[in-house]
């Protein structure tokens, strides 16, 4: 292999000391095994990884965080985005420029001065350009849409080495294909996004014992459906273990925590949550008015890598005798540790966007069922099949997957449920067409292609 010359950031192989923490990621339960990781400072060092990938015969995947990890990559280019993390912020337009490898961490804090918030998720670790092509549900989700319906402008390198400026002008096809349909078509290396007047919001968690109160997600179904778009929720079933770092009134208990966001004022919030305070007494109540750069405590959610697989699922609706159903299955006494949690979509995430985009089931979904559960090696198969079974009584509601919370590889079904049908012919066509070789191995496979690789 001959070697790959004329990028600004370093280049590592497995020889380098570096080359392990190059290559993982925030995901651990595998982790890409590169020929090469290409530490790119920018368009220019992606383009020279591709070209280089393309003589070589070589295939090449991307990674900022690495919170979303699907088929790991063997041998190939790995291109590390972490050092393209520059965020740029114009306030008149009310927009931002935010590169390959930014977390969307580094968006809320430039985006705050001005008084205006991206539309980033639960974990502001996560990287906000993999996030947004996957769709980007996020906490202001029911009143703003996804992440990705407000997408301005993105610049991709292709698998013809092109650098492309592409608009909803310049390069309609893969402007739609990209915001939903996930990075497959192109490695994008930074993309404008509309940002939206929000500095405060109410939010934070209830928790309750799902022992004292074992109706808590059918009340919080029944509360979903008198909420205005404004508020944004979840529930989460959380086995906590009795270990000292868990808090104290969680510690060792079955814990169903209701996560909400509410663009409002606290009093307004506190008048709306009012009928899920009084389902009973909350192991802990962190409800309050607080600034959008504080919004990671709403969720409280892990921020140090770990192993994990997840399953998720699109639904229709809910059904109560599912749900009551679901706490005897996934609770502290089931054989792997399953966190289980519903979204409430609907609101905006309904609505299609000014200009098209590849996501899909927007009208049929108004819930998301996601089960997560930490792994050690060798547990892989013993966490889908826990996994497969939590998820088995919802199906007759299934719509179809959430690729965002997909974490772990997804069989050709599993990414064809994600879209339209007609979509996903786009989708593949599409990819056929910019990439015929198959160069760029995406988080999770579009097209006959890769179809045909298993």
């Amino acid at each position: 292999m001959s070697e790959l010359k004329g990028t600004e950031g370093p280049v590592y192989t497995p020889e380098s000391v570096e080359y392990d923490e190059q290559r993982g990621g925030y995901q651990r339960v595998t982790a890409h095994r590169p020929a090469l990781v290409v530490a790119a400072t920018g368009a220019e060092d992606v383009r020279a990884a591709v070209e280089h990938a393309a003589r070589e015969g070589l295939r090449v995947a991307v990674q900022a965080g690495g919170h979303g990890l699907g088929e790991p990559l063997e041998g190939g280019v790995l291109i590390s985005t972490r050092r393209m993390s520059g965020v740029r912020v114009d306030p008149v337009a009310g927009t931002a420029w935010v590169e390959a490898g930014a977390s969307w961490g580094r968006v809320i804090e430039a985006a705050a001065p001005h008084g205006l918030a991206p539309l980033s998720g639960s974990s502001p670790g996560v990287g906000a350009v993999p996030y947004t092509l996957g769709g980007g549900v996020g906490l202001m989700a029911r009143r703003y849409g996804f992440a990705a319906d407000h997408v301005r402008r993105l610049t991709v390198v292709t698998a013809d080495g092109r650098i492309r400026d592409v608009t909803p002008d310049t390069e309609p096809g893969l402007f739609w294909a990209l915001r939903g349909g996930g990075g497959a078509f192109g490695v994008v290396t930074g993309m404008e996004i509309g940002l939206v007047p929000v500095e405060r919001l109410y939010g934070g968690g209830l928790y309750f014992d799902v022992e004292r109160v074992p109706g808590v997600l059918t009340a919080w179904h029944r509360w979903t459906a008198t909420v205005p778009e404004e508020t944004t929720s979840a529930v989460a079933l959380l086995p906590m273990p009795d270990l000292p770092m868990i808090p104290e009134p969680l510690r060792g208990r079955y814990v169903a925590q209701i996560q909400i966001a509410h663009l409002g004022a606290e009093e307004e919030g506190r008048r709306l949550t009012e009928p899920l305070r009084a389902l009973g007494p909350a192991l802990r109540d962190t409800l309050r008015e607080l600034p959008y750069t504080e919004s990671a405590t709403i969720f409280d959610e892990p921020d140090h890598p770990h192993a994990y697989l997840s399953r998720n699922r699109l639904l229709r609706d809910l059904d109560p005798d599912t749900l009551a159903t679901l706490l005897a299955t996934t609770g502290p006494s089931a054989p792997v540790m399953t966190v289980v949690q519903f979204r409430h979509l609907g609101g905006a995430l309904a609505r299609p966007p000014r200009v098209p985009n590849a996501i899909g089931h927007r009208g049929a979904a108004r819930y998301s069922l996601n089960v997560l559960s930490p792994v050690e090696p060798g547990g892989e198969e013993s966490a889908r099949a826990a996994h497969r079974a939590a998820v088995a009584p919802f199906e007759r509601e299934a719509v179809g997957t959430l690729l965002n919370f997909s974490y772990g590889p997804l069989d050709k079904d599993t990414v064809r449920s994600a879209f339209e049908p007609g979509d996903h012919e786009r989708l593949a066509r599409l990819k056929a067409r910019l990439d015929p070789r198959d160069l760029l191995h995406g988080a999770w496979p579009i097209g006959s292609v890769q179809e045909s690789r298993g």
